[in-house]
């Protein structure tokens, strides 16, 4: 670790000794001094952490696509010192505003990395970000004097629904003190969401299998995360949607058994779409289900099916991808 690293994780330990830095239970934000600033303080509980932040975040690091993507579209790139791990490439309409970040890493950065951007607040959209044994907990931020916040996607307290869009965005533009921004953006989710459900109508939903990828087992979409939600709102029914995760293997013969009409494709990572299709088209357990006779395959990219911005045009992607003859 750089000497620099190790004095300002000295100093900011200390700043917050008696501040319980634990991984929950209400505390004071650690970089908090003088006058608070307008609208301040407020309180946020996310994922069992009570926060209460006395002035906005000024040194902003995100970790995880659609957790920078989130910041920016809420016009706070100008207060972000860094991002790390992208899944796809940023909206085009974030671009210009993304090049101006540093980069910390491809994938997550080390806890020392982390540090050497001086950040005052560390925002994760996977619960894996904040992994206790890789050193980035948590309660190892908040003694380093670094707020967090997870997507809620990652802890909730019931269903996963669409509204636990409006919901991460208004925490987050609690935080950053942009409350007007978020409603912008609550506003236009719901708009793209409301004229996706007015055109599919009362249609026949399709029954739909979600390959992520695996060669032995399948990795898919369960019942608890927004993926299963999407597929709601898009016109499908997931034919996992009893597994109670967001993500979990099945067998090929338990998906043939269930006989989906679309096989929905998360398409990221090193393997083509074009290999997952093959392989999917080929596999021997497979052959008489109804979507892999047709050749009927959607896609959708890994980053527009995790709770953040995309979410509402990843439904309107698929739902054109399943009812082409509704949805336009």
């Amino acid at each position: 670790m750089a000497k620099r690293s190790l004095s300002l994780l000295a100093a900011a330990a200390f700043l917050v000794a008696g501040c319980g830095g634990g991984t929950s239970g209400d505390r004071d934000d650690p970089a908090a001094s003088g006058a608070t600033a307008e609208g301040f303080p407020v309180t946020v509980t996310n994922c069992g952490v009570r926060t209460t932040y006395q002035r906005p975040p000024e040194r902003a690091v995100t970790l995880n696509q659609h957790a920078t993507e989130v910041l920016l579209a809420l016009g706070l790139e100008k207060s972000m010192v860094g991002t790390a791990y992208l899944d796809d490439k940023i909206l085009p309409e974030y671009q210009d505003a993304y090049e101006g970040i540093k980069v910390l890493s491809k994938e997550y950065p080390s806890f020392e990395v982390l540090l050497d951007a001086e950040p005052d607040f560390a925002y994760a959209g996977f619960a894996s970000t904040f992994d206790e044994k890789e050193g980035r907990g948590r309660a190892a931020l908040t003694k380093a004097g670094v707020n967090s916040y997870l997507n809620v996607e990652e802890c909730p307290t019931g269903p996963v629904t669409m509204a636990m869009i409006d919901e991460e965005l208004r925490a987050v533009g609690k935080i950053f003190g942009v409350p007007e921004r978020a409603e912008r953006e609550v506003r236009k989710a719901k708009a793209t969401l409301g004229a996706v459900e007015k055109k599919l109508g009362d249609v026949d939903p399709l029954k739909v299998f979600v390959y992520d990828s695996g060669d032995k087992t399948a990795f898919t979409a369960g019942g608890a995360g927004v993926g299963n939600e999407m597929i709601k709102e898009a016109g499908g029914v997931n034919i996992f949607a009893d597994l109670d995760k967001q993500f979990g293997d099945v067998s090929f013969e338990q998906v043939a058994e269930r006989a989906p009409e679309v096989v929905v494709i998360y398409d990221y990572g090193d393997q083509p779409l074009a290999a997952k299709k093959k392989f999917l088209l080929s596999h021997p357990a497979l052959q008489d289900v109804p979507a892999i006779k047709k050749k009927r395959f959607a896609v959708l990219p890994l980053s527009s099916t995790v709770l953040g911005v995309r979410v509402p045009a990843g439904v309107e992607s698929l739902a054109r991808q399943l009812h082409p003859d509704r949805v336009r």
